[in-house]
């Protein structure tokens, strides 16, 4: 029986290049393996059978549209996760998971080596690979755009070679990725960072227009995950998908960022999520009021870490899991509902009740229903500030 490779594939020209080049570079049968995490687009059957056309020894298309939604993005949601204080995260959540299932098809069958198809200048290699090495340290990587200079002309004339499947004269101008949490959107005049992004390049949200009429909503949530929207039942995935189409079209969650990458480089990037911004909005709204001071300003400095491991590709980090613990633990009181208005772009919480909410209106109200003994905070503020007024003083005697 010949060594097998389990390739991460997603239909394009690069993986589709990649079967017959892997095979000629190593001498190895190749296992395709695509995923769909809800990013839409083209027919998972004929991704399916493009990858046998291409070489493939094998072909498998896994649904995990809803255990993406379950086990990555919801706990994501839960942090409040957004790297460098704006992005979702939204290829960073996807990866360790197809990791993990192309490790399965190696188990399965009895492969040594995985592959992906990312460059030397990208995240996505760092994830793919230390995910592969957290779940099964025995297998080998190979990435044949990194490691054996596949560059687009070569893939291009690699495929024309061999009369592959797959149009080789189509190119566009950007790099994309999505998937039900959001989409990503690099390179091309988009490298300029003086450049402003074009309509075309959006697909997930419509032009924020504040002619159209603001769409209000009303979500529900358990121990933080969302349950219900407009009062009906949902599951995480289609609260995703319902708030993807009603926040996306009234232009929610674009974004345009110059960020960190892990590998050292400042990076243009385009993004729109729109589901998981306002999602992300309200869920924080009602950790406002149910999540008690201290817990919640702890808790913030734990979303930013998070956010960072996720985006560094440690999802599968011991110190991801530990926090993990943190956050769910801090979830159990963020039960309510959050009415939120959606317009021109914006997504503005209005309402905001919950059973477990600490805000107290006699506490707060300036009214005759005051119980708030104005009288404790002269006492307060003595004790207070005392160590800020012994060093002050100290300071200016010196």
């Amino acid at each position: 029986m010949s060594e097998k490779v389990v390739l991460a594939y997603s239909g394009g020209l690069d993986t589709s290049v990649a079967i017959g080049w892997i095979k000629e570079e190593t001498g190895k049968g190749v296992i395709a393996v695509a995923a769909d995490v809800g990013q839409g687009g083209e027919d998972m059957d004929s991704i399916q059978k493009r990858a046998l056309a291409c070489g493939a020894e094998e072909s498998i298309v896994l649904d995990l549209k809803n255990e993406f939604a379950e086990e990555y993005c919801l706990p994501a949601l839960k942090a409040n996760a957004l790297y460098m204080d704006r992005y979702p995260l939204v290829s960073a959540l996807s990866r360790p998971l197809i990791a993990k299932h192309m490790v399965d098809a190696a188990k399965k069958y009895s492969a040594n080596t995985v592959s992906h198809g990312c460059t030397g200048k990208g995240n996505d290699q760092v994830r793919f690979e230390v995910s592969f090495a957290a779940l099964n340290s025995d297998l080998a990587v190979y990435a044949p755009v990194r490691d054996s200079a596949m560059t687009r002309d070569k893939a291009i004339a690699f495929a024309e070679e061999n009369n592959l499947p797959i149009d080789v004269t189509k190119k566009s101008p950007y790099s994309i990725d999505q998937n039900v949490w959001g989409r990503a959107v690099e390179t091309g005049f988009l490298e300029d960072i003086w450049n402003g992004p074009i309509e075309d390049i959006y697909a997930y949200t419509q032009a924020p227009d504040t002619s159209k009429p603001a769409d209000e909503v009303l979500i529900k949530f358990e121990a933080g995950k969302p349950t219900h929207i407009d009062g009906e039942k949902v599951s995480m995935l289609q609260a995703i998908e319902i708030m993807n189409e009603r926040a996306g079209a009234q232009g929610i969650g674009r974004i345009d960022m110059v960020e960190d990458r892990l590998v050292g480089i400042k990076s243009r990037e385009v993004y729109e999520a729109p589901g998981a911004i306002a999602l992300i909005t309200a869920h924080r709204e009602l950790e406002g009021v149910t999540v008690e001071r201290e817990v919640a300003r702890f808790k913030r400095g734990v979303e930013q870490r998070w956010a960072e491991l996720v985006y560094d590709g440690l999802w599968f980090s011991p110190l991801r899991k530990a926090l993990d613990a943190f956050i769910n633990e801090v979830q159990e009181p963020v039960t309510g509902e959050i009415r939120m208005k959606m317009h021109a772009g914006v997504a503005q919480v209005t309402g905001r009740k919950s059973a477990n909410s600490l805000y107290s209106y006699n506490l707060a109200t300036y009214d005759s229903e005051d119980t708030y003994d104005q009288s404790w905070a002269k006492g307060f503020i003595e004790i207070f500030g005392m160590t800020t007024k012994i060093a002050s003083d100290r300071d200016r005697r010196l």
